[in-house]
């Protein structure tokens, strides 16, 4: 805590938030964006100041702005020429552009000179509306979305797991410990990706350092859990508490290794992203589940060891006390399962492909600027004022460069395509030229992508110009077509990583391969729920083009977490007890502790939810909807039926699926273990 606090708390000054951090790094709007540096600062942004008046502009409105046009001229990063005022057609409204360099700041900058468009703009006669908009001012409500974040999503998910951790362990000491764990693991973790992001060149945003913090929290608390559980077990057969939590991390560890191995292969996995947001988010989860791991497994057992047995007060787990397990929920819950073990996961499987139809309702080919945001900024009634009174694409304009030398036919062609309002006079610099269209559908709109698509036809034709289109709609365009290829690349290299770990750890294959088709299942249903809630519960219009690939990957490597928990000690027990009996004493023994897991889990996720920005809300209600699935459903239902049903087969090819039942199935679902010593084991 004392070695990583101050690099940890530096992590915030550390996110890039400007445009190419978050861009596909090969796209063609990337390379425009880069090129146009010595046209303007690549990282420009125009702020549209739209005013209106319905009744009519008065004298008075025009003088007015036109002060504050000269004042929007000297204030901090306004490098170029203000543009403006511009009168609309119908005399009802003026529209101003402020071209605002970012620089290295990204929107933080972006949001501190659109409040100093608000203090210029207050003194304006009455009646005279005022809006920001354009790329400026959706970059500005975007940072006034994501401020504090770190903060909020921290103190919001810390809420979550004491909630959590008090009706599960029903102790008021006991929460503790997993708490201080994880709060150590999210510092040092913090500390090592800012080390990494100044250092090593990691890119680091707002959406990853939030996710980090989510994922630390209910990933580590999920592992703690897990030892926990198997500590007080161990604690009822063993008298030194010392020898207990040997036993425990003996025998948990290597699923809770595992497990985390899983997961950092699958965020790996988003390395092989396009989308430079995404690709970053891969390393920067990577190390959160790493640090995590190694807290649960070093710092948390050190303190419960510490603390002694009076830690689980009221309910001191003593030794030579009854284990409940039999008894418990999922102990009959398993018996139930035993007894038509075919009709339940036939009957699992049919309904959870029937949530998984749901996905037919969902729209993931990216949100317009009014769709981002759960309400309304100002922007977004900006972008409808601007729509009402001038061509939908003023203020966002797109962007070509081409050869100097063939300017003059790039912009004939560009003019000549069917969207396009205007072609303002090229500007030449350094053998290239640079050009702006206005178009006539909104920026956002698929009228303006579809523009743009034949823009990029016509100026690719002009011979010898080697001319390239951008802005803000290719960028839209760009990044929509990035997260689809992400999506047909990452997810199978997922479910090949996992299927590998599963068949490492269990030393099977036909167990894995099951596992891995309930995972997907898992993630189907999951997705085909969330999508019935976004379109008419929550009434959100569509959704992000990297939620499929979100979604999958997080459930995928995360809900893994329970087939390893769970099977790790079907495995354990299948060698003494036969797999069937197994099966009984695995779901009994972990059903509590998944079930656990899997509200922490859910709970931190479903804290993203409570964030103003739609795409944020709809990863946090997906994974937690999924996560919740997973838990309940298929970890201990479904997996259990086939494991039932099947039997020692699942083990198949390993020398386990040869090992038969040696007892009857309608005997204890658990049997008293010896204690044993730790050199015997």
């Amino acid at each position: 805590m004392a070695v990583s606090f101050g690099p940890g708390s530096k992590l915030t000054g550390a996110q890039e938030n400007d445009a190419v951090s978050w861009l596909p790094g090969n796209a063609e709007s990337t390379e425009v964006l880069q090129t146009t540096a010595q046209f303007s600062s690549g990282e420009e942004n125009w702020a549209v100041v739209v005013y209106e008046r319905p009744g009519g502009l008065t004298p008075a409105d025009r003088q007015a702005v036109t002060n504050h046009v000269t004042a929007y001229g000297q204030l901090e990063d306004v490098d170029r020429e203000v543009v403006g005022p511009i009168q609309s057609e119908d005399g009802k409204a003026l529209q101003v552009l402020v071209p605002i360099n970012a620089g290295t700041g990204g929107w933080e900058v972006l949001g501190e000179r659109a409040d100093d468009i608000r203090r210029v703009a207050a003194e304006r006669p009455d009646g005279l509306s005022f809006h920001v908009t354009g790329p400026g001012g959706f970059a500005a409500d975007s940072q006034e979305a994501f401020a504090g974040i770190d903060g909020k999503l921290l103190y919001s998910a810390a809420a979550v797991v004491i909630i959590i951790l008090l009706l599960t362990y029903r102790s008021p000491v006991l929460w503790l410990l997993p708490l201080i764990s994880a709060g150590v693991a999210l510092f040092a973790a913090q500390a090592v990706v800012y080390l990494l992001a100044t250092r090593a060149d990691l890119t680091v945003n707002a959406q990853s350092a939030g996710i980090l913090t989510v994922l630390v929290f209910g990933a580590g608390t999920d592992y703690a859990l897990l030892l926990v559980a198997r500590y007080r077990e161990e604690l009822r057969r063993h008298e030194d508490r010392h020898e207990a939590m040997a036993f425990a991390l003996h025998r948990s560890g290597p699923a809770i290794i595992a497990s985390g191995s899983t997961v950092v292969a699958g965020m790996l996995c988003l390395l092989l992203a396009s989308m430079n947001s995404t690709r970053g988010l891969g390393p920067v989860a990577a190390v959160g589940i790493v640090v995590a791991l190694l807290a649960m497994l070093t710092l948390l057992p050190a303190l419960l060891v510490l603390c002694g047995r009076w830690v689980f007060w009221p309910l001191r787990p003593t030794y030579g006390s009854d284990d409940h397990t039999e008894t418990s929920l999922w102990g009959r819950i398993g018996r139930r399962i035993a007894v038509r073990p075919r009709l339940t996961w036939v009957t699992t499987t049919v309904l959870l492909g029937a949530a998984a139809l749901g996905m037919l309702t969902l729209d993931a080919n990216g949100l317009t600027n009014e769709q981002s945001f759960t309400g309304t900024p100002d922007s977004v009634v900006g972008e409808k004022v601007v729509a009402a009174h001038f061509p939908a694409g003023a203020g966002n304009p797109l962007v070509v460069v081409s050869n100097a030398d063939q300017a003059a036919a790039v912009r004939t062609a560009m003019s000549s395509t069917p969207g396009i309002a205007s072609v303002a006079d090229p500007q030449t610099a350094g053998g290239l030229a640079y050009l702006e269209g206005t178009m006539t559908d909104a920026a956002d709109s698929q009228g303006a992508k579809d523009t743009v698509d034949r823009v990029r036809a016509a100026v690719h034709a002009v011979p010898g110009a080697d001319a390239k289109a951008g802005g803000g709609t290719a960028i839209l365009l760009d990044t929509q077509r990035a997260s689809n290829h992400d999506n047909k690349v990452i997810i199978p290299v997922v479910l090949a990583v996992v299927l590998l770990i599963l068949a490492l750890l269990l030393r099977s294959l036909l167990a894995p391969v099951l596992l891995v088709a309930t995972v997907v299942l898992s993630f189907g249903a999951a997705l085909g729920i969330s999508s019935l809630v976004f379109n008419y519960v929550l009434g959100f219009e569509g959704a992000d083009p990297s939620l499929p690939l979100f979604v999958f990957v997080f459930l995928v490597a995360l809900g893994i977490d329970y087939n390893i928990f769970l099977m790790t000690r079907v495995h354990e027990e299948a060698k003494v007890h036969g797999t069937r009996r197994g099966a009984l004493i695995g779901v009994a023994a972990t059903g509590g502790v998944i079930t656990s897991a899997g509200l922490v889990l859910a709970g931190t996720f479903a804290v993203l939810a409570t964030m103003p920005v739609v795409a944020f809300a709809e990863i946090g209600i997906a994974v937690a909807l999924g996560v919740l699935l997973d838990t309940i459903v298929v970890r201990s239902v479904l997996v259990t039926a086939l494991s039932l049903d099947i039997g020692r087969h699942i083990w198949w090819p390993s020398k386990l699926a040869q090992k038969r039942d040696p007892e009857p199935l309608d005997g204890p679902a658990t049997e008293p273990e010896p204690q044993r010593s730790l050199a015997g084991s």
